[in-house]
């Protein structure tokens, strides 16, 4: 029973872990992408051209 206990401790700390690292990143701007949303409209008009050239073949 004590072996439950400390799976169950072990298993919360490294939630904690995994969490704090998961904050560490946001905070420090490791998610950000300042490239993309800039060029994401180019590649828009390109995938609505594939879809339909693949429908009128």
């Amino acid at each position: 029973m004590g072996v439950i206990f400390v799976l169950i401790a072990f298993s919360l700390l490294v939630a904690l872990i995994f969490l704090g690292a998961f904050f560490w990143a946001v905070k420090t701007g490791q998610f950000d992408d300042p490239q993309t949303p800039s060029i994401r409209m180019l590649f828009d008009d390109e995938t609505k051209s594939n879809k339909t050239n693949t429908n009128q073949s």
